[in-house]
């Protein structure tokens, strides 16, 4: 049982969940409620308990990978920290679905047209693994109710070639995904009653649809195109630092979220009581630019963002603005809830497959890659991976990926070159473009073939118990 673990470690060389404390800052309440979900790692990875144990060893940090092909042979890794937390706080998922739409004829036969898709998402939690478990196991339901919802103006507008489709269909697919975030994160704000405390997570997923790809991001997880050693960015991080103005403008309109502790105001260094009367550089919420003033007791307040790059935090707390959960998170001294200036709504990006090439690849990973790679970096691993690996080689660049950040233990964890190696946890998709665009090729073929047009189904209705039912059988 334990010798995938094992091999996976030495191919691999060359906020404390449920317990009171903080991880970054973030206080996490430990709760007599049991939690929604048990903790595990990702199903398609196939582990079994003993196996979990062992993926969370923070000496070793296995190299873990799925025992099965994922779709097209996609690629997947992941390792636990080096100790930040018991548990890898990142988790993944991928699903297969379709949407299906019954229309009639002239002659009355009804067609069947059902369009298929695949959704991948990656959820790096924080203060406990609750959050990211829940999406990680509920975010796609949603997601396909909303889809549902939309079908029928999703085929249409596929259909019909007099309307302008793919503006139409983008908006229609790109609501879903807005909206089915806003409904996790809600739905996580009415269970923390009803459930253990599930901190918050960040989201990144990705829908692949009618020959295009859709990449919706809340977070600092990131997504990036890759085509040989060059890549194109598909989302971008969200953290203190890229949404000051966001934060000091609603802190500016909303000035009873900052208690008596925070200002909307911001200072080139934190005032004194020494510098009281001083002449000092700042910038209120509606300034791109810099002013001066006096100094005065009420600018000693603490500015509502702190700190610069990775160490910018909101109220001093938490270092990413957007995601799902956080509910009841507060400032780590001055107990005001944060969750106010913390959103769930996702920036998505569209990309058409239709010009996709061979070896071309989405690759999606939490921050605990990004940390320690750029997108130039991760785009030449990938294209030497892609080279040398002829069998499983998505899942070869993913774990060349995972095992390059992870590095190598030498008193620390560090990179080849001796810098600082992540000792976050580190969890990557590497998942190949061509075939979605193949995939949707052979769709539209499908569709504009003679036999297609005329196959049908007979819909008979059938009493059964007082109740007039359809019985839907192929023609």
């Amino acid at each position: 049982m334990l010798n995938r673990l094992k091999s996976a470690v030495i191919g691999a060389v060359s906020g404390l969940e449920a317990t009171n404390g903080a991880t970054d800052g973030v206080q996490y309440n430990k709760a007599t409620l049991a939690p929604k979900f048990p903790y595990g790692r990702p199903h398609f990875l196939g582990l079994g308990d003993d196996e979990v144990q062992m993926s969370a060893d923070h000496k070793l940090r296995p190299i873990i990978h799925p025992s099965k092909p994922l779709p097209y042979n996609t690629g997947y890794a992941e390792c636990v920290n080096a100790g930040k937390s018991r548990w890898n706080e990142d988790q993944a998922v991928y699903r297969q679905g379709v949407l299906s739409k019954l229309t009639q004829t002239d002659v009355g036969n009804i067609q069947k047209f059902s369009i298929p898709y695949t959704y991948y998402g990656i959820f790096d939690g924080h203060a406990g693994v609750g959050a990211a478990l829940c999406a990680a196991n509920q975010l796609h339901h949603i997601i396909h109710e909303k889809l549902v919802d939309a079908q029928d103006d999703i085929w249409i507008h596929f259909t019909e070639k007099h309307l302008p489709t793919t503006k139409h269909r983008d908006l229609l697919i790109i609501g879903a995904l807005e909206s089915a975030f806003r409904e996790m994160d809600q739905l996580l704000l009415e269970d923390r009653n009803k459930y253990q405390a599930a901190g918050g997570c960040t989201a990144i997923v990705s829908l692949l649809i009618l020959g295009k790809l859709y990449v919706a991001n809340a977070g600092d997880s990131r997504g990036i195109i890759c085509r040989g050693e060059k890549f194109v960015p598909m989302s971008m991080d969200f953290t203190p630092e890229n949404e000051r103005d966001r934060i000091r403008r609603l802190a500016q309109e909303q000035p009873a979220l900052l208690g008596k502790e925070f200002t909307c105001k911001e200072y080139l260094s934190q005032p004194r009581a020494g510098d009281l009367g001083k002449t000092v550089m700042f910038r209120d919420a509606y300034m791109k630019g810099w002013a001066y003033k006096t100094l005065q007791p009420e600018d000693l307040k603490v500015s509502v963002i702190t700190g610069h790059g990775k160490r910018s935090r909101v109220m001093g707390t938490i270092g990413v603005t957007r995601g799902f959960g956080d509910h009841d998170l507060i400032a780590v001294y001055q107990k005001l809830p944060i969750k106010p200036f913390l959103s769930s709504h996702p920036e998505v990006q569209v990309h058409s497959l239709l010009p996709t090439e061979n070896n071309e690849v989405l690759v999606m990973a939490t921050d605990g890659l990004w940390d320690v790679m750029d997108g130039a970096k991760a785009a030449e691993i990938i294209a030497k991976s892609l080279t040398a690996f002829e069998d499983k080689k998505f899942v070869s660049a993913a774990t060349c990926l995972v095992g390059y950040a992870r590095g190598s233990l030498n008193n620390s964890w560090q990179l080849k070159g001796g810098k600082p190696a992540s000792c976050d946890d580190i969890s990557v998709f590497v998942i190949p473009l061509l075939p979605y665009k193949l995939e949707y090729e052979e769709l539209l073929q499908k569709c504009s073939s003679t036999d297609f047009k005329d196959s049908c189904i007979e819909v008979s209705h059938v009493e059964e118990n007082g109740e007039v039912e359809e019985e839907v059988s192929e023609c």
